[in-house]
């Protein structure tokens, strides 16, 4: 039994963790989504008040449009979409993911950081960076850890753009990660904004959401201090914890960083039950497949 001390709030075991590849209390659901719901009872408000005074009939709308303005920017909220951002009710262990690499500059550290201390992670990649770097894919791969789609360009309002702007990109990304031989079944909008533009995408690309639960508000590594002690000081059984693959904003600090990290990574390793996204969340969250390309000659370094 591991020690809990440090981590809020921590209970029980993790033998009741890891449940099935497909579990059908975390499958995102088909039925009508929170907005939809909403919009219908805005509705329904509006049409009722009419009766009493017109200007009443306006409140339940301004409240619906207010909601659809402000829910995309609260990466928790299943407003528009299935959104999965912590583990399965009552999950005792967390989650390691990581956005907005790979990096030539910070993957290699990460890598040898996890696996110092034993760890398995996922890796949410920007396709454009997926694209330039091909052996850091196979290199994420080649240990173990698993890859979702975290968009082509990361840009910060892709999910406010087209729909036909939002498909373009997203699929740009499981494209050239299909062509390494890795197929995502995960995707993190870019700093967690949703839209409906992107739910008929998803399930034609056959992704879900999942975003997270637990973050430092590092500022993609431009606020790195204490970054330990800020992740662990929220930490809760079931969380998906989110950092990133990216060096600090100054090379100064990469030491200090590096420093950071080994010391959560140290205090995870010891204090608490660190799973996979898949085990979790209770879904695949990756499929591998024989790579078409780019991915042959570094994926042979490793064979």
């Amino acid at each position: 039994m591991k020690s809990r001390r440090g981590i809020r709030n921590w209970s029980g075991s993790s033998a009741g963790l890891i449940k099935s590849e497909l579990v059908p209390d975390n499958t995102p659901k088909t039925s009508f989504s929170a907005a939809e719901k909403t919009g219908m009872i805005a509705l329904g408000g509006a049409v009722l008040l009419l009766f009493i005074h017109p200007f009443l009939a306006a409140v339940p709308l301004a409240v619906f449009l207010a909601l659809c303005f402000c829910a995309p920017f609260f990466p928790q909220y299943s407003f528009f979409l299935p959104v999965i951002s912590r583990g399965l009710p009552g999950s005792q262990g967390v989650a390691l993911t990581f956005d907005d690499g790979p990096s030539p500059a910070s993957t290699p550290v990460l890598l040898e950081l996890l696996a110092r201390h034993k760890l398995q992670a996922t890796f949410f990649v920007v396709g454009e960076k997926a694209a330039k770097y091909p052996e850091l894919i196979a290199e994420i791969i080649a240990q173990g850890h698993t890859i979702g789609n975290h968009s082509w360009q990361h840009d910060n309002f892709l999910m406010l753009r087209s729909w036909k702007t939002v498909q373009k990109d997203i699929h740009a990304t499981q494209t050239i990660l299909q062509a390494y031989g890795v197929q995502p079944l995960v995707f993190r909008p870019p700093v967690g904004i949703t839209s409906p533009r992107v739910v008929n995408v998803l399930a034609t690309e056959g992704l879900v959401t999942v975003t997270f639960s637990c973050r430092a508000f590092d500022r993609g590594n431009r606020n790195i201090h204490n970054l330990a002690e800020k992740i662990l000081s929220r930490l809760q059984p079931g969380d998906i914890i989110m950092l990133h693959d990216l060096p600090p904003c100054r090379q100064a600090l990469s030491d200090y960083w590096q420093q950071e990290l080994d010391s959560l990574f140290a205090t995870l390793a010891r204090t608490v039950d660190v799973v996979t996204l898949a085990q979790i969340i209770g879904r695949p969250v990756m499929k591998e497949h024989i790579p078409l390309q780019g991915l042959k000659g570094a994926l042979g370094k490793h064979g």
